[in-house]
Parts: C-alpha cells; sequence; structure tokens
C-alpha cells in the first residue's frame, strides 16, 4: 500500500482558478507511482479523481478514471465520537492488496493518516502483513514547523481546539502553560472558515512574550507565514483568510 501525498491546494482555489503545477509539490516518482495504480482508498472520490486528472496531465494512467477502483474511508456519523472501524471493515479496503494489486491511499490535501483520516487502514495493513511504502510530499504541519523557529525537536499536534468561547480559552492557557513548561512547541488547526476566530481567540488569551506563529496557504500562490511575539502580532495585526488551511503553533517564548 503506497501512501500518497497530494497538493495542500484542495478547496482553497476559487471558480476557474488555475491550480499551482503538481511537478512543484510533488517529485516524479509520486507521480509515477500514482498514475501506475488502478486501487485506490481515498477520503473523497470526487477529489481524488480531480487529482487522477491532475496526474494524467503529466503522467499518462494506466487506467481510465471510469475503470479505477476507489473506496471511500469509512466516516463517523456526525456528532458521535471517534471510534476505529471494525477490522471486517478495513479488511473489505484492503482487499485487493491482498488479492495482489498495489493499492494507494489518499487524503484532501498533503500526507495522508498525518492530520488527515487514513492511520486504522495503514494499521490494519500492517497487521495483515501489507507492506506500507510512504511517498514523499508536502505536509502542511511540518512545513509550518520548519517555518516558525520554533522547537523542532519536541513538539505536538493537537488538532482541533473547541469551539465553545469559554472551553477554547481555557484549552489554549492550558496548551500555553505546557508549552512554558515543557519547551515544546504545540501546533494546531482549525477548519478554515474558523481560522480569523481561532487567531483572535488566541491573541486574547496568551500572554504578550508567547510565541505565536502561523502559516497560511503554505506552497500556494500568496502563502505566507509568520511567527512572532503576541504583544506583537497586535501592533501589527495581520487578516486570516476564511477560505485557506492554516497551521497555528504556540511556544513558551
Amino acid at each position: 500500500m503506497y501512501l500518497v501525498p497530494t497538493p495542500l491546494d484542495f478547496g482553497t482555489l476559487g471558480a476557474g482558478a488555475t491550480p499551482p503545477p503538481l511537478t512543484q509539490v510533488l517529485p516524479q516518482q509520486v507521480l509515477d507511482v500514482a498514475a501506475g495504480l488502478t486501487h485506490w482508498v481515498v477520503e473523497n472520490a470526487k477529489t481524488t479523481r480531480a487529482f487522477l486528472k491532475r496526474v494524467h496531465a503529466v503522467v499518462p494512467l494506466a487506467r481510465p478514471l471510469q475503470e479505477m477502483v476507489i473506496a471511500e474511508l469509512p466516516r463517523p456519523p456526525k456528532g458521535s465520537a471517534r471510534t476505529p472501524p471494525p477490522d471486517g471493515q478495513l479488511d473489505l479496503l484492503l482487499q485487493p492488496a491482498a488479492a495482489g494489486h498495489d493499492i494507494g491511499l489518499v487524503s484532501e490535501a498533503g500526507m495522508p493518516a498525518v492530520a488527515d483520516p487514513g492511520a486504522d487502514v495503514v494499521r490494519r495493513a500492517h497487521e495483515l502483513g501489507l507492506q506500507v511504502v510512504p511517498l514523499v510530499g508536502p505536509s502542511a504541519l511540518l512545513l509550518a514547523l520548519a517555518a516558525s523557529g520554533m522547537n523542532g525537536q519536541s513538539f505536538a499536534f493537537v488538532g482541533y481546539l473547541p469551539v465553545d468561547d469559554g472551553a477554547r480559552a481555557s484549552r489554549i492557557r492550558e496548551l500555553e502553560a505546557l508549552a512554558r513548561r515543557s519547551g515544546q512547541t504545540q501546533m494546531m488547526i482549525e477548519t478554515p472558515y474558523r481560522n480569523p476566530a481561532l487567531l483572535a481567540a488566541l491573541l486574547a488569551h496568551l500572554q504578550p512574550t508567547t510565541r505565536l506563529s502561523v502559516a497560511c496557504g503554505l506552497t500556494l500562490n500568496g502563502g505566507w507565514n509568520r511567527s512572532f511575539a503576541v504583544s506583537r502580532w497586535k501592533q501589527h495585526p495581520q487578516a486570516l483568510p476564511a477560505d485557506v488551511p492554516a497551521v497555528f503553533a504556540i511556544h513558551g517564548g
């Protein structure tokens, strides 16, 4: 099973916008492997087909899209706590690989199974004795960490913060205390339309000397990153778009 990275522009381009060439963000090996695969386990079949069309423009696909076997990862019911899918359900997804076909795992953007679904199917692939091959490609988390100037030797990705204002403020203060006590960089993401609200909450509840890094739209045209003390952020605010993915990180300063 190949873990196939995708570009970070999914869902960030307006109608009619031209996406960046795949060759700018994905090595030739990834394009060659993706073009040769005919069986896929994916987060979203529609966007995977769009990705494969872009691959085809560079390396012809081994089989027409309509002949591909594309199975979507199971999604938990809305509002329910995340629980691993039953092994039997994962086995069905991996059946082509067990039968001898190479299979690709792909998520919406970046590296599958990193801040994206897919870890359960990777775990099950190992348990079934399948070879798992990660391919080189963009990871928003690692790009943001490298650009932050924060501790890259010890860091934690904490996912999404609570939406409720009070719970979010409490979580921000908890993460700040941990960052100051341990020296560990704390990283988080948010659904793009909530990015401005998260930035406002971070600036409101972090101490002035705490460092805050924001990386927005990395690898995209117009992408940027800033890493300053909270006091400087307040002196020189930066508008954050509500339709482009961003990664936030804090450090004790």
